[in-house]
C-alpha cells in the first residue's frame, strides 16, 4: 500500500520579534506561501496542513492550497513551546480530524524561503524505499571551532578541535537544518521526537 504523507507547517501568530511575521511579504507573497508551494510542487504530499493559531494565517494558507480546519491550541502557541511539542500536538490532532493515521511526516518552516522542492520529493521517496531508515534531512557542512562552558571554563566541544587542521583535512562537522527539509515516520513524531535514531542526510547549499 501507497504510504501517506503530511506536511506540517508550523506558522503561529504569536512571533516576539515580528508581529505576525509569517504574513510578511517577500516579493509580494506572504512567508505562509513558500512551504505550501514547496510542498505541492514536491507532489509526495497527501495533505498539507499548517498549524497556526490565528485566523488571519489560517485564511492565508487555505488561499495557497493548505488545509487549515482548526486552530491551534493556546498552550501549543507560547514562546517555550518545543517544536517536537508542536509537530506532535499538529499531527494526533489532524489524524483525529480525519479518521486516519499517516506514515510519513514532513516538517517544514516559513522562513527558509529558499529550499528546493525536489529535497522534498527526494527525502519522502528515499523513506519510502528504505524501510529501515527512520528520517531524511538536510544538513550543512561546516569547519568551525565551538566552545562551551565547563567546570566554569570555557573548552573546546571536541577532541579534535584542539589544534587546527586544514579546511580540506578537517573531520566532518554537519549542522543539522531540519527546518529546510525533514521527513520522518509518523510514530516518532507521535513519541514527540522530530527525528529518529536511523538517519538519511542530505548536504546542501543553504
Amino acid at each position: 500500500m501507497k504510504q501517506k504523507v503530511i506536511c506540517i507547517i508550523p506558522a503561529r501568530g504569536g512571533s516576539k520579534s515580528i508581529k505576525l511575521k509569517n504574513l510578511s511579504l517577500i516579493g509580494g507573497k506572504p512567508l505562509i506561501y513558500f512551504p505550501i508551494i514547496s510542498a505541492i510542487k514536491s507532489g509526495v504530499c497527501d495533505e498539507i496542513f499548517v498549524s497556526t493559531d490565528n485566523k488571519k494565517i489560517a485564511r492565508e494558507a487555505k488561499k495557497y492550497g493548505a488545509k487549515v480546519p482548526f486552530l491551534r491550541e493556546k498552550e501549543y502557541s507560547g514562546d517555550f513551546v518545543t517544536t517536537e511539542d508542536t509537530l506532535k500536538n499538529a499531527l494526533i490532532s489532524y489524524e483525529k480530524f480525519v479518521g486516519h493515521k499517516f506514515d510519513i511526516c514532513v516538517f517544514l518552516t516559513c522562513t527558509n524561503i529558499f529550499r528546493d522542492h525536489n529535497d522534498i520529493t527526494l527525502a519522502v521517496n528515499k523513506l519510502r524505499k528504505k524501510k529501515k531508515i527512520d528520517s531524511a534531512f538536510t544538513v550543512k557542512k561546516l569547519y568551525r571551532h565551538f566552545w562551551t562552558i565547563k567546570n566554569k571554563k570555557l573548552t573546546k566541544v571536541l577532541p579534535w578541535m584542539k589544534r587546527y587542521h586544514s579546511r580540506q583535512n578537517a573531520p566532518k562537522l554537519f549542522r543539522e537544518e531540519t527546518s529546510v527539509v525533514c521527513a520522518t515516520r509518523a510514530r516518532f513524531w507521535r513519541n514527540g521526537k522530530r527525528i529518529g535514531k536511523n538517519i538519511l542526510k542530505r548536504e546542501n547549499s543553504y
